[in-house]
């Protein structure tokens, strides 16, 4: 199988092993997977893992990412900060589809502590298939990336 896609994940400690089962699972799925850890469950800080994964996204080295932390909540607060980064955490398989189809999101926040792994792999299939939809809604997505100025 050829590979033309390319994903970042990062998390923080909280994260590491629901971070690297989602890994695999992508993987699996045909996506060229650019894991930038940790690897170790010494605490660490999800604001500096949230932007460096979102700077690769951003600089269009891989086309998306996701970042998981205890909750989701914060790594994704992180990511945002990056311009061009349009990232939501997700708890189900219907709004991560919708932030896809509807708010052109090009990251995916988990919260380890949140959801369990099946489930988590549920919400990556659902993002990753879905595609967005454009049209009024890409006046939105305009009007997002409009605050960043």
């Amino acid at each position: 199988m050829t590979v033309n896609k390319r994903i970042v994940l990062s998390s923080d400690h909280a994260a590491i092993d629901l971070r690297q089962a989602v890994a695999a699972h992508v993987s699996a799925n045909g996506w060229e997977v650019v894991d930038i850890g940790p690897t170790t469950p010494e605490s660490t800080h999800y604001p500096l893992h949230g932007k460096a994964a979102a700077q690769a996204v951003a600089s269009g080295d891989c086309q998306l990412g996701i970042v998981l932390c205890g909750t989701g909540q914060g790594i994704m607060m992180a990511a945002n900060k990056v311009p061009g980064i349009r990232c939501g955490v997700c708890s189900d398989a219907f709004s991560a589809r919708m932030i896809r189809q509807h708010n052109d999101a090009n990251m995916l926040s988990i919260g380890a502590r949140v959801v369990g792994e099946g489930q988590a792999l549920d919400i990556v299939d659902a993002f990753l298939t879905a595609e967005f939809e454009g049209g009024r809604h890409a006046t939105r997505v305009d009007m997002i990336e409009g605050n960043e100025a």
